[in-house]
Parts: structure tokens; sequence; C-alpha cells
């Protein structure tokens, strides 16, 4: 099938290249522009989809917005019989949704209608749902309310934001090659009306621990927000990541955020957390027993 392909994060690579894989022509990889980034920030980085288009030689386009009637016309122009779209990152206007001759299809990271929105892999950790899944949705106008022609489920059971995208966008890939395949095989089924729940963007500062919070919360957040932008506290004024903690059974009273042993054991709402994994400010990530040999937090020190 003739194809233009709109993503622009990792989550989107796979899907793409599943679809080469299978023979599909892809005539286009729409992604976002290239943004300031390497280690001074000044350099423009491409995105992993424009990078992969390019060694894929595939063509690519950028738009900073496709509501232009010039960005509209330039789609319709490669002819695309499908748009196939994952974690692109703008809006799609009617021209564009109505141009392909089979529409758009959508990779989606949630078992909808639960988590419609940007990051519905991260709000399912933090809900503590036990599963989640994947989508592939016919696009419409509203906000990821298109009907779904398949549907892929797969445990949380512990995973990490990282590790729960690695799978889902490699399911993404599967699924979508079965359905661009057979269209007909695979009907567009519409959302059930209950059960509508909306993810919202990551902000940064929820990143920062509540250690009020139970320990269950605290555990999902450092999975949530790993490996970006990493769950912190503060200690002695220096920010420090946890990437991986344990949930321990024991609560201390009035121990919120104190640490209660010189292992990082450090006391929650109810229950309590020891880090596994950690990472200072500008350093690599480090088991905690490397952590503490270089920088000692004592018992009794409130973060």
């Amino acid at each position: 099938m003739r194809i233009v392909f709109m993503g622009t994060p990792d989550f989107a690579v796979p899907v793409l290249d599943a679809l080469v894989e299978a023979g599909h022509d892809i005539v286009a990889a729409y992604c976002q522009p290239a943004r300031p980034g390497g280690r001074r920030g000044r350099a423009l980085v491409p995105s992993p989809v424009q990078a992969r288009a390019k060694a894929l030689e595939i063509t690519v386009r950028s738009p900073v917005s496709l509501k232009t009637a010039e960005a509209q016309a330039e789609f319709a122009a490669f002819g695309p019989e499908l748009a196939v779209v994952a974690a692109y990152g703008l809006i799609l206007p009617r021209a564009v949704l109505d141009a392909p001759v089979h529409g758009c299809l959508n990779v989606h990271g949630s078992l909808l209608p639960r988590w419609r929105g940007a990051a519905p892999v991260q709000r399912a950790i933090l809900a503590g749902d036990a599963e989640t899944g994947v989508g592939i949705m016919q696009m419409e106008a509203g906000l990821d309310t298109g009907p779904v022609r398949l549907e892929g489920r797969t445990p949380v059971a512990g995973k990490t934001a990282g590790e729960l995208t690695t799978e889902l966008a490699a399911m993404g890939g599967r699924l979508m090659v079965e359905v661009v395949g057979d269209l007909d095989a695979y009907p567009a089924r519409p959302q059930i009306k209950d059960g509508v729940t909306y993810a919202a963007k990551i902000d940064k500062a929820e990143a920062r621990i509540d250690f009020a919070r139970s320990a269950v919360e605290v555990e999902r957040l450092v999975r949530a927000m790993n490996p970006a932008p990493g769950a912190w506290f503060e200690v002695a004024g220096e920010r420090v990541k946890i990437l991986a903690a344990e949930v321990l059974p024991f609560t201390f009273p009035g121990g919120d955020g104190l640490t209660v042993d010189a292992a990082l054991t450090i006391g929650c709402g109810d229950g309590a957390i020891r880090p596994t994994l950690v990472q200072r400010a500008g350093r690599g990530v480090s088991s905690a027993e490397e952590f503490l040999r270089g920088f000692p937090v004592r018992s009794g020190t409130q973060l």
C-alpha cells in the first residue's frame, strides 16, 4: 500500500520499520522539526523518526503546522492510500484526515477509551492499572475518539515507562501490519462510552517525589518517570533521581521523607521504599550501594 507515515519519537520507529519490512511503499515520513539539543543544547537534533527515515532513504517532511493550504496540498500530492500515525505530535486537520483513500490509522498506547491523550503509558503506571495495551484506531477529528480496528494487551507488571513503551511500540508495529494487510478483516468498531479517561502530558513538576504519599504510589511514580524526566528528591542541596526502588511494608510514624537506616530506606505516608538504582545530577546511574559510598546519607536525614 502507498503510505505516508507520521511520527516523531522512538515509539514510532518500530512501527515505521514494520511497515517497511512488510513491503509497503512509504512515500514520505512526516515528523516534528529538529529541536536544539546535544551537549550544549545548540545543535539541531533530528527526531528518531527523521533519522530512521533518512537511513531508509524515505522523503522527510517536517512542517511546523498542517493547517496551511500549502502544507495540505503537499501532503495530498503524495497520493497516499493510507496515512499511519504514531505519536506524531501535531493535530491533523480535516483536509489531511480525508486526503488518503483509506483515511488515517493511529497507533495508540492504551486500551481505549482509557487514557486518551498524550501520556497513556505513564498514566497507566501511575494509576496502578493491571494491564494496558495498544489500539489501532481509525482517526477522526476528536482526541483519540475514533473507532478501533484491532487491540493488543499486556500486563503492566512492574514495568517502567521505558520498558512498557518499547513493548507497546513493537506490538503496535505488528498489529498495524496485520490491519494494513487486510483492512476488510478488521472493521472499525466504535469505542465504548463508559470508562473514558484522559492522559495529560507529564509536567516535570510531577517528577518531584512527595514522600507523604504511600510507598506504593511513590514506587509507581519512580517507574512512570523512568527514563525521563526521572523521579527525584533533594538531599544536602543536591537533586538525586530514583530510577528503581522496592516497596517495604514498614511504616515509620512521622517519617515521611526521613531516612530510617544507612541503606537509604525512606519512610513514606504508608510503608517505605528502598531505592535500588539512583542518579546524582551530572553523574551516571549507579546502585544505591555505590551512591552511598560516595555520598553517605545518615539515618534520620530529612529528604
